[in-house]
Formats: structure tokens, sequence, C-alpha cells
């Protein structure tokens, strides 16, 4: 495998950014480290807990927060404040690359989904994100419709290129694929890179070891000859 097909980012909780960090620049290794903030993953401290969770994890050396958003001020129609909610943290993450997780699977409806997406890509955004996979309901095709005629009709009337994540359920590179064509099909080329697509892959990376080792040696790999077993 070519050395520089990587993952886009290492994510992990806010009290293991250092370590991440450290291992990554130990490797000589130069993935960014990710982290959750906001109270993740039901978004449901403090503002200003939330916005001070995320000047931490940048000062350990995050470079990229997941935020996620309070999904009561949807369900409850307060659009205004969940945009300054998000202005917020948009400003408490600095130089840091923010991902916006909707909670697609508690907001209601797809109406709702689509508010929220362009109320999350107004307030700085760059990057929306389906869920946090703790819900019931995760990342599904309909839902992941309307996020991304949404990013489409923002770049429309604004110029501005918003990448998108679906997470959670996705647990096969068949299922990868899938949502590679759905990105071409809806957005185009440009938004099949790292910079403007992700895949929550948690439960996805050993299925693609799989395959990748079934392409190379004809078979499959039992579970303790696959590296990250």
């Amino acid at each position: 495998i070519h050395d520089c097909i990587t993952t886009g980012a290492v994510c992990v909780y806010p009290a293991r950014i250092c370590d991440a960090v450290k291992a990554l620049k130990a490797a000589q290794c130069d993935i960014p480290v990710a982290s959750v903030a906001t109270g993740f993953p039901a978004g449901q401290t403090p503002l200003k807990t939330r916005l001070e969770e995320i000047k931490m994890a940048v000062e350990d050396g995050a470079r990229e927060i997941d935020i996620v958003i309070n999904r009561t001020l949807v369900l409850t129609g307060q659009w205004e404040a969940l945009y300054n909610e998000i202005h917020q943290c948009r400003a408490a993450c600095g130089d840091a690359h923010m991902k916006t997780i909707l909670g697609t699977g508690e907001l209601g409806s797809l109406t709702n989904v689509y508010k929220t997406s362009l109320v999350a890509m107004m307030a700085g955004s760059d990057f929306i994100k389906t869920s946090t996979g703790k819900e019931n309901v995760n990342a599904t095709f309909p839902v992941a419709l309307v996020m991304v005629r949404a990013i489409r009709d923002y770049y429309r009337k604004t110029g501005y290129k918003v990448g998108f994540k679906p997470a959670g359920g996705i647990r096969t590179a068949k299922d990868s694929l899938n949502w590679l064509s759905l990105i071409k099909e809806e957005l185009g080329n440009d938004w099949l890179s790292p910079q403007l697509f992700r895949l929550g892959a948690s439960t996805l990376l050993s299925d693609i070891e799989r395959q990748i080792y079934h392409h190379v040696t004809g078979r499959y790999a039992a579970s303790h000859e696959l590296p990250m077993a």
C-alpha cells in the first residue's frame, strides 16, 4: 500500500489529545489529531463549558474540532440562538478545522436537517457531519441527500465549499463505495478529497483492511492477522 494513503485524521476524546499528538510526532506522522468537544455526544453542558473545552483541545494540539450542536435549539425553532452558539464555537476553534455534528437522528424531520445544515454553514463550519455515532439512527441516505443538497445550495449562493462527513453505521468497504457515488453524483469530483469529504470509519477500518488483505493475498485474513486487531 502506498505510503501516501492515510486516514484523514485521528479522532480522540479531549483527555487523550496530548498522547495522540506525542505518538504521531514520534512516528514522524503528520496525520492531524481531531477531538470531539462541546459536551460530546449530547451537547447539553453550559455554553461556557463547551467553549472552554474547545479552547483547551486546541491548546493541547488538536488541529480539528468536532462540535455537537444543542439539538434542543433545533426542536424548539431557536435558529438565531443555534447560529450564535455555532458561531462562538467557530471563534473558539481559531485556526483549527471545525466539523459540526448535527445529530440528524434526533432532529425530528428532514426539514429540520436542511435548516440546521444551512445554519451550521452560515455560522462558519468547515464540515457538516451527520451523527456522533451514539444516536439510535445515524448516517442514512435520505438524510445525506438533504445535507449534500444544502451544501450544494450554499455553494451556489456563496461560492464557499463546505465539507460533508457521514458517520455511524458505515461498516463495509461496499458501503463506502455507495457514499462515494452519492458525493460524486450530487456534489461532483471537487468534493472527492479528504478536504471536503470524510467517512466516520471506526467500524469501517477492519473491513477495509480485510479487503486489502484479500486483494494482496487472494484470501481473507483471520482476525489475528490484521494489524489493527
